[in-house]
């Protein structure tokens, strides 16, 4: 009965230690894909530049090449949440953007030959 016990302790020990890594790889994909996916509607509608689309674009590939950095030697505690962290920043970012009426081309009061 003891070894019994031992071995499924193990088992769900090693189960409980793979599954937040896993998780956690695929809340990244998420996020990175949910960021493309604001940045890209922002463009669309309007609600962001093509200058402010490309900033966020190249801050978001340097994430990107971040977390495949930190991914070689596999992700520490530290590394997720420096990760989580920076993926909030530019989340925060693409929201301030699109709100800050700042519109592409042809939108807006500022449109050339207008005034």
């Amino acid at each position: 009965m003891k070894k019994i016990l031992i071995s499924i302790a193990a088992v769900s020990t090693l189960a409980a230690a793979t599954v937040p890594a896993i998780a956690s790889a695929q809340s990244f994909y998420d996020r990175q894909a949910m960021l493309d996916r604001r940045i890209d509607m922002g463009l669309r509608n309007g609600s962001l530049t093509r200058g402010e689309a490309y900033r966020l674009r190249a801050e978001l590939r340097d994430t990107e090449r971040l977390e495949r950095q930190y991914r070689r030697g596999g992700l520490s505690g530290w590394e997720r949440a420096d990760l989580d962290r920076r993926f909030d920043r530019l989340s925060a970012q693409i929201r301030y953007e699109r709100h800050d009426r700042d519109y592409g081309y042809g939108y807006g009061e500022h449109r050339p030959g207008r005034w």
